[in-house]
């Protein structure tokens, strides 16, 4: 009895998230920041990552989505029973922030992601010369989003922080 008892609290806690963005942006980064709380090498990313993060008896399934152009068509094949999006930004990259943007609206107009809430990673904030959180939300009309709930948050991957 037991056992089914800790199989259906397991199954209860065990939420999905998809992690996205542009392709450099730090995605499997901050998914092995999670995971192990180290930086680990990393490569582009080709289809997906995925691991199961464990927070106070919460379960994560964290899938972390390639995001070079030609791979970017194919995210909404991870959307089906997605309740977290994080949305990981290059901070620097300001040439590519309107590409970001265009895929931000495109997910949030997706029907399985309609009650999915987003966190939004303002990464590389360690850089010089870094667009700050408040900047790439007034670029990305974060306040404009009223059926999300949602947060920007500032952070390096490679140190922790944020």
């Amino acid at each position: 009895m037991n056992a089914i008892i800790q199989s259906f609290e397991s199954w209860v806690n065990e939420h999905k998230v998809i992690i996205v963005g542009l392709d450099n942006a730090g995605k499997t980064t901050i998914l092995y920041q999670f995971l192990m709380n180290e930086v680990v090498h990393t490569s582009p990313t080709i289809g997906s990552n995925v691991e199961e993060i464990v927070v106070k008896n919460t379960h994560f399934l964290m899938w972390d989505i390639g995001g070079q152009e030609s791979l970017r068509s194919s995210w909404n094949t991870y959307y089906s029973n997605t309740e977290f999006i994080i949305l990981v930004v290059d901070s620097i990259d300001r040439e590519r922030l309107a590409v970001t943007k265009e895929e931000l609206y495109r997910m949030l107009a997706h029907e399985d992601l309609r009650k999915a809430a987003v966190l939004i990673f303002a990464n590389k904030q360690d850089m010089k010369g870094c667009m700050t959180a408040a900047e790439i939300s007034k670029y990305l009309t974060l306040s404009s989003i009223k059926d999300h709930p949602w947060h920007i948050q500032s952070c390096c991957a490679l140190t922790g922080e944020g």
